[in-house]
């Protein structure tokens, strides 16, 4: 038998690539994640399966340059656990945190990282780091999001709405805060601080374990959504408390609950007063609680008004529950809000964002102001008397940085060397190093600046090899990256054009990494597409000015900017055919695709739009109205962004998909679109997938959707 040749492999691999890409859950399983680094920096918890398709996921140990498991959801000593399924609290804590995993998802530990805690399906366990089985805890009900106290000695959970208390002997569970009324929480986040703004929390341990300050949260003036499984008519609906733009939010307020029962609430300021810049549309009330902790010096929180143009930072005095600003910051369009920031030193000193010149989003470190040019994404945290975060010099690159606490650095120091997208975890003398880069992924333990280890990446490799172009195109130096078959030479007929970007506000997709998104731009190219991918403006990490260029427009520049991406591409390489041009893409870049082929049809000629959010009135107070402000008071940003007025302009092949169990971008924008431009008499494909929510996890539909989509775009474009 004549063995296959390279060329029958690759294209046999890339057969197989759809399966893998959703049998790997998107090439996630097997990575390792939710690094915790005790403060002496001897131990390393983490989670991850024991595989590149194992589901489940397992709590290890990192200690003395060897990994230990410490639980295990599938060993015997489990098989008791009773019955009756993840609770939906926690169930939503996963959505919006787009696991993809079960088993143990998250824990948290004591300050000294020795006792850890985690739930499995509603079930308090613990388990000591020095040895020893896990040990279940009877709890009052059903567990969600259960912390340890710093010293050890309790374990508060929620349950039902209540924040309780458990010792960790399982003695003496009881609550400190119940629920006084239908719709009020204790402890638990609402939806739009977890889904937009970052803050998954609704409680924070006192570091003398004798309080915490917690958040209660009121949806009763929240509109509710309902969704349902059209293909399981007897299943009651799943309810959302959901604040569409221009709606009510949650209201949610903060207390010092002590361990003994007695509260005091905390005095959060009800408006910005001088200083809050006036626009269209201005509203001064705080009504979100953006981040929340307390350290050795008392609780600190931020707050942001409605229009988000002011934040401020609050030191809280837990025994009046008075607060004083720390720190104020306005801007004429949105405060940006950097993950992890504000952080309190030892010293008293806050990190806090800063605008150092030259556009640069920078930081505020105890008074020194992080240098022009490094624009920082995220704080990472302070260990061993240094402030580590993540940031970079150029667009597709992000390192991990370190600055001294207290100032005596004259320039932060890169602690990251190979190029790629690089963050960490620290610890005392211990940084761990999480990398990925052209080159694949890898975990490397840094104590006091030297390897002392790593930690294992069992993901699978994709059955597709990039060979990404990177480009820097246009006026704009639009950062790109071109993708072409595997088998395409110079001279062979020219290809198709598939643009697959993201392009929207949050999220990058050209840098120096290998991952999924990579690997499925060169798996289209590998079935006969020129695969391009750009960056345009409102994209992070090239500036103030460059990321609030989509205030209140953000079609208009994103569209000009793939526009000019694609021409100046054709440009540099002929075998580009820009008479047979795509775009496909999911939520945000759904939305650009269903917009590209209906306001530049002389352009695109095909595209598919997977849960794209059509309809901006019907997405979240919080990130809507960042963009396009109140809807009542600025309705036309609204319409001009809207796709369903434009639904008579279609004249080109488009395919609309969406999960019916979507519950952050609702069926409800494709079904409203869909009924547009049926009233428009303008024909088009529906795709629906049952079961399915925002993020696509069930094997066969996320196998068979890159298929769907593949087939839909080759005939559209006659390939």
């Amino acid at each position: 038998m004549t063995p296959p040749s390279p060329a029958d492999s690759l294209a046999a691999d890339a057969e197989r690539f759809p399966a893998q890409f959703a049998r790997t859950r998107r090439f996630s399983l097997g990575v390792p994640r939710q690094f915790t680094v005790s403060p002496d920096g001897e131990r390393v918890l983490f989670v991850r399966g024991t595989s590149g398709t194992d589901p489940v996921s397992r709590l290890w140990l990192h200690e003395n340059g060897t990994e230990r498991l410490l639980a295990d959801p599938l060993a015997p000593g489990f098989a008791d656990e009773a019955a009756g399924g993840v609770p939906p609290e926690e169930l939503a804590r996963r959505v919006r945190a787009h696991v993809t995993s079960s088993g143990v998802v998250s824990y948290a530990t004591d300050t000294s990282g020795r006792l850890v805690a985690f739930a499995l399906t509603g079930t308090l366990w613990v388990v000591r780091t020095e040895g020893g089985a896990p040990r279940r805890i009877t709890t009052a009900g059903p567990v969600v999001d259960p912390r340890p106290s710093p010293d050890g000695s309790l374990i508060a959970y929620v349950s039902a709405g209540a924040l309780r208390t458990v010792r960790a002997d399982g003695t003496d569970d009881r609550p400190l805060a119940e629920p006084d009324g239908e719709h009020i929480t204790y402890g638990l986040s609402d939806y739009v601080s977890q889904e937009s703004i970052g803050r998954s929390r609704g409680y924070w341990w006192s570091p003398r374990s004798d309080a915490l300050l917690v958040a209660r949260v009121d949806t009763a003036g929240v509109r509710r959504r309902y969704i349902t499984d059209p293909a399981d008519p007897e299943r009651p609906p799943h309810v959302v408390a959901y604040p569409a733009a221009g709606t009510p939010n949650a209201k949610v307020s903060l207390q010092v609950v002590r361990v003994t029962g007695e509260r005091t609430g905390v005095r959060l300021p009800a408006e910005a007063g001088t200083g809050h810049p006036e626009a269209g549309w201005t509203d001064r009330a705080f009504e979100y609680v953006v981040a929340a902790g307390w350290d050795d010096r008392g609780p600190l929180v931020s707050v942001q008004t409605r229009d988000q143009r002011t934040v401020q930072v609050l030191a809280v005095d837990e025994e009046s529950g008075t607060t004083r600003t720390a720190h104020r910051e306005h801007d004429a369009a949105w405060v940006a809000l950097r993950p992890g920031t504000p952080l309190r030193l030892a010293s008293g000193a806050l990190v806090v964002p800063a605008r150092p010149g030259g556009d640069t989003q920078g930081l505020d470190i105890g008074g020194a102001t992080t240098p022009p040019g490094l624009e920082v994404r995220e704080v990472l945290g302070a260990a061993d008397g240094r402030v580590f975060f993540t940031a970079g010099e150029e667009p597709t690159e992000v390192h991990v940085w370190s600055y001294a606490a207290d100032g005596s650095d004259e320039e932060p120091v890169r602690v990251s060397a190979t190029p790629g997208v690089h963050t960490a975890a620290v610890g005392g003398p211990t940084v761990v190093l999480d990398s990925r880069t052209p080159q694949g992924h890898t975990v490397t333990v840094l104590r006091a600046g030297s390897p002392a280890g790593s930690i294992a990446v069992l993901a699978e490799e994709p059955l597709v090899t990039p060979r990404p172009l990177a480009l820097s195109l246009g006026r704009r130096e639009l950062r790109s990256r071109l993708y072409l078959p595997s088998w395409h030479r110079p001279g062979d007929a020219p290809l198709p054009v598939l643009l697959s970007p993201y392009a929207g506000h949050g999220m990058q997709l050209v840098l120096e990494v290998r991952t999924w998104w990579v690997a499925v731009a060169q798996w289209f190219a590998e079935q006969g597409f020129a695969v391009l991918v750009t960056d345009g403006r409102g994209t992070p990490g090239r500036g103030e000015a460059w990321e609030k260029s989509v205030h209140g427009d953000r079609l208009t520049a994103v569209l000009e900017d793939q526009i000019d991406a694609l021409h100046a591409a054709a440009d540099h390489h002929p075998g580009l055919d820009t008479a047979r041009v795509a775009m496909r893409g999911w939520s945000f870049s759904g939305y650009l695709a269903a917009a590209a082929v209906l306001r530049h049809p002389e352009v695109f000629h095909a595209a598919v739009a997977g849960a794209a959010p059509a309809d901006r009135r019907l997405y979240d107070t919080h990130w809507e109205e960042r963009f396009l402000g109140h809807p009542d008071v600025l309705p036309e940003n609204y319409t001009r962004n809207s796709l369903l007025d434009e639904a008579g302009a279609l004249t080109r092949p488009l395919m609309l998909v969406h999960g019916l169990a979507d519950d952050n971008v609702a069926v409800a924008h494709t079904l409203r679109f869909s009924a547009a431009l049926l009233a428009a008499g303008r024909p088009h494909t529906v795709l629906p997938l049952s079961g399915a929510g925002h993020l696509v996890s069930q094997e066969r539909t996320a196998s068979n959707l890159l298929l769907l989509e593949r087939d839909f775009l080759r005939k559209s474009l006659g390939l």
